[in-house]
């Protein structure tokens, strides 16, 4: 399978190109040249897997040719056998027709773990069989840093660099991270917000000279394709177990930069019956305007109690576009180049296509905490911020939506213990594995919102 950049002017790659290129040549994002698509029968067979069984059969025909049967297994095996469901990725039922699909089961209670455990074993398998050696750096606004971490500790040929916004996680995210005290990890505090942490990703992926000789960088933001490939996975695995494909699914999504609900977007387009997908926004609510009002301004980042959906730049967006403009790289270069002055405004045709696909809806904090005691209050069931919005957002919709509504549940309650004892209910407890997480060590540097002083930190510090 041969992959190409959303901008046009960078080279097709394959896939083991791809996962250790990360971010195109031309600034791009790679995406499939072609899509491998799934017959109502295949989706059927499904009924009867478990999750790694979905995992190879969605998989499989990103990486023919890359990796055997074999491999491809013998990491989806490592990849999921430490999460702490046997079920990975249960769903439990919220309402008449509404479930939650649960993604914390993973080592560090948040979806990310089902794309970043894959991609770190992925990527030590790849590395040490091309005896190379790279440099990992990320930008997260809480979830993906201690994902990519967990997933790359004790992969021998990876130097981690994680960048998080200084005082914007939360206390759980920040020690996730910072206490893992390995070699190869390292934790860095800029004094800006998640966006900006981004920007100085992107900016060092555009320009690898500080790098030392021989290394490159390589992404486990979402922006690796391998990462989205992965969150394919469980929306297959959850519309078969709620019914696929004899009836149509729609998914709730708690969104900040698009890569999981794009996932949920290219698991239609490869036959899985999807009914509606639902951008669920807190009040960093860029995608809910861009949806309800052709609105894709950038405006002043609110700090809230979901701290992981605020985003103003929605990286994967563009691969989204590139659909919707038919492909057309050089629009994207206009689009992208329009938006960094601030701003974009889609054609009419790409609107409709949008609306076709999307639904969306914009919630604050103080009504997200109403949602989780109203749900605590119906079920026992205590969600975590991101989530809560999910539920509001498919709850909006439920009366236009006649099928089962699964809300991705994208961290694990205990991770936001601020918005659990704000919405007036008792704190969930960390599980055994993370007991002494606040009495733990931690290590990470405070450095500027500057990408000389970061470049220069990774280059002082690699291996």
């Amino acid at each position: 399978m041969q992959f190409v950049s959303t901008r046009g002017q960078a080279p097709a790659l394959n896939f083991e190109e791809v996962v250790l290129t990360g971010l195109a040549a031309d600034g791009g994002l790679y995406v499939p040249k072609e899509l491998p698509s799934f017959s109502s029968a295949e989706i059927a067979a499904l009924a009867n897997a478990d999750y790694q069984q979905v995992a190879f059969t969605v998989m499989r025909p990103f990486v023919v040719g890359v990796l055997s049967d074999d491999e491809l297994t013998a990491i989806i095996d490592k990849a999921y056998r430490e999460f702490r469901h046997p079920a990975i990725a249960p769903l439990i039922q919220t309402d008449r027709n509404e479930w939650v699909l649960e993604l914390f089961h993973g080592p560090t209670l948040a979806f990310k773990d089902f794309a970043l455990q894959f991609l770190g074993h992925l990527l030590d398998f790849l590395l040490a069989r091309r005896g190379q050696r790279v440099v990992v750096l990320g930008a997260t606004s809480g979830d993906t840093g201690s994902a990519a971490i967990e997933g790359c500790r004790r992969c021998d040929n990876i130097d981690i660099f994680i960048l998080h916004p200084h005082e914007r996680v939360s206390e759980v995210q920040r020690r996730q991270m910072t206490t893992v005290l390995a070699d190869n990890v390292h934790n860095l505090a800029v004094t800006g917000n998640f966006d900006d942490c981004q920007n100085i990703v992107k900016h060092s992926f555009r320009n690898q000279d500080f790098l030392p000789d021989g290394r490159q960088l390589v992404a486990v933001n979402s922006i690796n394709w391998a990462r989205i490939m992965a969150q394919i996975v469980y929306y297959f695995y959850a519309g078969v177990a709620l019914g696929s494909p004899h009836r149509e699914i729609a998914f709730s999504v708690p969104t900040g930069n698009f890569g999981d609900i794009f996932a949920g977007y290219l698991a239609k387009q490869m036959g899985l019956p999807v009914s509606e997908l639902i951008i669920a926004t807190n009040a960093n609510d860029i995608l809910h305007r861009c949806i309800s009002s052709n609105d894709h301004s950038k405006k002043p980042l609110h700090h809230s109690l979901s701290p992981s959906m605020d985003i103003m730049v929605s990286s994967n967006f563009e691969r989204l576009l590139f659909d919707l403009y038919n492909r057309d790289g050089a629009e994207i270069r206009r689009l992208m180049d329009e938006f960094d002055q601030g701003e974009m405004t889609l054609s009419a045709t790409a609107m409709d296509q949008a609306r076709v696909l999307f639904s969306s809806f914009r919630q604050d904090d103080e009504a997200m905490l109403k949602v989780i005691r109203e749900v605590c209050a119906a079920t026992g069931y205590t969600l975590d911020p991101h989530t809560a919005i999910g539920v509001a957002a498919a709850r909006a919709r439920a009366a236009e939506i006649s099928g089962p509504i699964a809300c991705l549940a994208t961290a694990h309650p205990a991770k936001f213990p601020t918005a659990v004892e704000q919405a007036g209910l008792p704190t969930a407890s960390l599980p055994n594995s993370m007991s002494n997480l606040f009495e733990s060590e931690e290590r990470f540097v405070v450095l500027p919102n500057e990408v000389s002083a970061v470049q220069s930190h990774v280059a002082a510090h690699c291996r």
